[in-house]
């Protein structure tokens, strides 16, 4: 359980910053990408209302006495790589200006340009050039500027961005991994002691219990039976299972408790167990119904299996009305074997049918007409955790508590 706990903690953690980071991440290549992309839509705006040319800029030097004072025409032009397409109203080609950029001549402008007027788009990315379509009154002119180096430089900072992330996630796991223990070690030793009590007690109540029934029997003897001495021994009798079944849960939460595992035939100890129940039903006046697939073989522990068998029908048995019929259904579903046992009752809610497995919690209607603690179902849930299974309970529509455990196979 204490290893359940910290892996639940470690995870939900590991979950919590991924989702952070994952945010944190997406948000800022998000604003990367668009500041590109709005800085590259500025200057295509910018190059498409100077008629596709880029206007010359004067520069002005830091140092005043630098070409002897004159201004220079400087490079600013070539920092960008472009080039426009201009069509006339009739769809013929106008001019072309390739000027600023060498990869791509003439008849490749005019190829993409094609392209970019069929797609029928005003702006967007066609490989790594973005794109702006300005229609004028007599002309059409598509502009491209190359921003294949800030495209690089954003996938750049994505893939360092996201190294960085799973390196810095790796660390914390490890972090998390080693205190995490620091974190679980008090609960686990307060677990341990509380684990331990309840065996130490249990077996130091066994004595005292077994004297109480023997001195019960021996005053039965020489007095006669008695009202007094019937209750006696009926108490000591539920005192001694309450004590067996504390001791047993104590036992199955013990990471270092396995039970015996052998190849079972579960078809058969399931029909078995059924039919001495057969008697219990009779006495009742209810009905028992039996479904199982033949020849299903289960690895478990023999007794366990047994026992889970033994609460559920007890249980069945003590919360079912009279003359109902309670159904015992065994079956293979897929790769997992499923025993389910169901019976009429009454009205339960879906919070009821959650708490069922708690240790000492039972229904308004239970406290009334059972005898037991409420320690059936934990130790049944117990029994099937021990086998790797799960198992559940609902009620349904028509008034049925339906709980069905589920064993891998």
């Amino acid at each position: 359980m204490i290893k359940r706990l910290r892996w639940k903690f470690i995870i939900i953690a590991m979950i919590s910053l991924f989702c952070v980071l994952a945010v944190i991440i997406a948000t800022i290549n998000i604003v990367s990408y668009n500041r590109m992309v709005d800085r590259a839509d500025e200057t295509l705006i910018y190059i498409s209302k100077n008629q596709g040319k880029f206007p010359d800029v004067p520069f002005k030097p830091l140092n005043p006495h630098m070409n002897g004072g004159k201004d220079i025409q400087g490079g600013i032009p070539y920092e960008y790589r472009f080039f426009s397409v201009t069509y006339s109203k009739d769809g013929s080609v106008k001019s072309v200006i390739t000027d600023h950029v060498i990869a791509i001549d003439e008849a490749s402008a005019i190829r993409l340009a094609d392209r970019v007027i069929e797609e029928g788009d005003i702006r967007g990315f066609l490989g790594n050039y973005r794109y702006l379509v300005d229609e004028g009154s007599d002309t059409t002119r598509v502009t491209f500027i190359d921003c294949s180096e800030a495209l690089s430089v954003n996938r750049n900072f994505i893939t360092i961005s996201v190294s960085i992330s799973a390196v810095g996630l790796f660390a914390v796991f490890a972090l998390l991994y080693f205190l995490s223990k620091l974190i679980t070690d008090p609960v686990s030793e307060t677990i341990e002691k509380q684990k331990r009590f309840i065996t130490d007690a249990g077996h130091e109540l066994k004595t005292p219990i077994a004297v109480i029934d023997a001195d019960a029997e021996l005053v039965e003897m020489e007095n006669g039976r008695s009202e007094w001495i019937d209750d006696i021994r009926s108490q000591t009798k539920r005192l001694a299972a309450l004590t067996n079944d504390l001791v047993f849960l104590s036992r199955m939460e013990e990471d270092s408790y396995k039970l015996p595992f052998i190849e079972l035939p579960i078809s058969e100890i399931v029909r078995e167990r059924a039919n001495s129940f057969a008697s219990v039903f009779k006495k009742n006046d209810k009905k028992l119904d039996i479904c199982i697939e033949e020849m299903l073989t289960l690895k478990g522990d023999e007794k366990s299996i047994t026992q889970l068998l033994s609460i559920l029908l007890d249980n069945a048995v003590k919360y079912s009305r009279e003359g109902d019929t309670v159904y015992l259904i065994l079956d293979k579903q897929g790769k997992a074997i499923c025993l389910t046992v169901y019976n009429r009752t009454d009205n339960m809610t879906k919070e009821d049918c959650e708490r069922l497995f708690d240790r000492f919690w039972r229904g308004d209607k239970s406290r009334t007409t059972g005898g037991g603690y409420g320690l059936g179902l934990s130790v049944a849930k117990a029994i099937v955790q021990s086998h790797k299974g799960k198992i559940s309970a609902k009620y349904t529509d028509n008034g049925y508590l339906e709980i069905t455990a589920v064993f891998p196979n």
